[in-house]
Parts: C-alpha cells; structure tokens; sequence
C-alpha cells in the first residue's frame, strides 16, 4: 500500500523532528555538522528535474538514525527544496502504518527507512538502515578488535553478557572504530542516495 498525501502532511518537518527528540539531540546535530557534503553532490540534488517527497521513519534512540537522518536533512537543506522531507515516529501512528508496509526484508522494522515519493505520492524509491558496505566494514573492523583483544572473549557473544570491565573496553574501542569509519560511512550514504534519487527522477517525466 502507497503512502498517502495525509499520512506524508503528518511528518514533522526536520526541524520540528529536532525540536522534539528527547534523547542524542547532540551527538545528532554533531553529525550534521561533520558531514563533508561536496559542491557537485549539493549541486546534484539541487538540479534534480522534478522535487521529491521525501517520508522518513526514526526514533532518537536509534544508533542508525542518530548517524544517518542528519545526512538526509543535509541534503534536503542543500537541494533548495527539491528534496521536500517530512519525518514520522516509527512507533506512533500513522508511522507505526507507515512502517508495517515496508518492513526490511518483510520482517525488520529497520530505521531509518527513507521512501522517496514523486509529487504524485507514488513510491519511487527506498532506502533503509545504512549501506552494505558500512554494515561490511564496521564488521571487518570490529572482527579485528577482538583478535587484538582475545581476552574479550568470543565476538559473537552478546556484549551484554561481557563482565562490565570488558564490555566497557568493547564499547570503547566499538564506539572509537565508529568515529574513524563516519567519513567513509557518510560519503557512502550521500552516494546511494544520489544514485537512488538521480536514478528515479531520470525515469519519470519532467
């Protein structure tokens, strides 16, 4: 099923979104900030050949959203409107909808979900989560950290079930690898968005 029009009107505008986040509004906006948008992918979406709706799902406590949502209000803010965002709390109504029809994979509630909509409110577009080869990456290193450290015991070991000494290392070390890898992990999301949003307003009519 579509999204609507009125489901679509019920977003927060990513300020508002902002405004009312209770938890990681810091690290949120620090994002924004290191975010290294270059001129020809600002100039890219600003010359898109029709605006786009742009429905994202999140919640604040959500680590992918806290690292990824401030690039996509980025790009809206740097499009000059052509990226028209609205925001809808996954866990509340009409989100909770929203969410239930497109579900990662048919079974995930992953978030961020991004639906890209043309001015007609079809579906011309979604991106979830973060890209592969993030989720590749980040693995590959985090693997790494714990042939460095084998007193940390088995990688695919629940962290909560660390003594808090080695969980606190593990969660240090995790978050340092996080740190390193966001120039890499932010050029990436830029790219797919660009590809997925050049890629679906190239095929509808201007």
């Amino acid at each position: 099923m579509a999204v609507t029009r009125e489901q679509f009107d019920a977003g927060l505008t990513y300020d508002a979104y902002k405004a009312q986040m209770t938890r990681n509004r810091e690290q949120f906006e620090q994002n924004e900030k290191d975010l290294q948008l270059s001129a020809e992918d600002a100039q890219a979406f600003a010359k898109l050949p029709q605006r786009v709706n742009v429905l994202a799902l999140a919640e604040d406590w959500c680590g992918d959203v806290i690292a990824n949502l401030p690039i996509v209000g980025r790009i809206a803010e740097a499009s000059g409107g052509k990226l028209n965002l609205r925001i809808l709390l996954r866990d509340q109504q009409p989100g909770e909808q929203v969410m239930d029809e497109h579900l990662n994979k048919g079974q995930y509630k992953s978030i961020p979900t991004i639906i890209f909509l043309d001015e007609d409110f079809k579906e011309v577009g979604v991106w979830v989560e973060r890209p592969e080869s993030v989720t590749k990456l980040r693995e590959e290193k985090r693997l790494a950290l714990y042939k460095a450290h084998p007193d940390w015991g088995d990688p695919s070991a629940p962290i909560a079930e660390l003594p808090e000494a080695v969980r606190t290392q593990v969660q240090t070390a995790s978050a340092a690898m996080r740190n390193e890898t966001k120039p890499f992990a932010n050029a990436e999301v830029v790219r797919e968005l660009r590809e997925l949003v050049q890629g679906a307003t190239a095929k509808q009519p201007a």
